[in-house]
Parts: C-alpha cells; sequence; structure tokens
C-alpha cells in the first residue's frame, strides 16, 4: 500500500508558475515510477509527466518545455515545477505511483489558471 498526499495546487494568473509536490508513504526507492497526471471536467485523465526509478522521464504533449518533473527518494517525494501556465491547465492534478504493479493515486489537487 502507497498513500499519496498531493500539495501546492491553487489559483494563478495566465503566465504564471506552480510547484506541486507530493509526498509517499513507503519508501520510494521501491516505486517504479512516480509522476502527475490531471483530469479536466468532461475529460479523461492524462499524463502530465512520469519519472521511472532510474530518472527516465515521460511527458505529455501539453506539457513540454513547460513543466518539469523532479524525485527525490531520499525525501520520498516527486515534484511538478509548471511554467507559462494557460487556462487549458486548469485540471485536478493527480499524483501516481506504481508500485509492484499497482497503480496508486492521489487525492487530487486543483489548479486553476485565470485568463
Amino acid at each position: 500500500q502507497v498513500q499519496l498526499v498531493e500539495s501546492g495546487g491553487g489559483l494563478v494568473q495566465a503566465g504564471g508558475s506552480l510547484r506541486l509536490s507530493c509526498a509517499a508513504s513507503t519508501s520510494a526507492n521501491s516505486i517504479a515510477s512516480m509522476g502527475w497526471y490531471r483530469q479536466a471536467p468532461g475529460k479523461q485523465r492524462d499524463m502530465v509527466a512520469r519519472m521511472s526509478n532510474s530518472g527516465r522521464t515521460n511527458y505529455g504533449d501539453s506539457a513540454k518545455g513547460r513543466f518539469t518533473i523532479s524525485r527525490d527518494n531520499a525525501k520520498k517525494t516527486v515534484s511538478l515545477q509548471m511554467n507559462s501556465l494557460n487556462a487549458e491547465d486548469t485540471a485536478v492534478y493527480y499524483c501516481y505511483a506504481n508500485l509492484m504493479s499497482t497503480d496508486y493515486w492521489g487525492q487530487g489537487t486543483q489548479v486553476t489558471v485565470s485568463s
């Protein structure tokens, strides 16, 4: 079992930045992949960014060039630095972890970008 707790969401103006953080309840060294997904109203949940235990990253098309994922296994955290935000980034952002082939999700944190 892994519990994930997100923080850092909120309201920001278009063009601004936000940093999301997620803390895991178990050793991050054992988590194969950690990252972020998001879900806007009426839309499916999409991958924003993921990082493997080896440091390999994957970004969704909307995040490339604007968002940066980082992971600190010692602190059991994964973070997402989001820059140049726009209204289309408005969504609930969910922390994600894959441990022993099981997916775990945080409760989500709202990000709202005002235009």
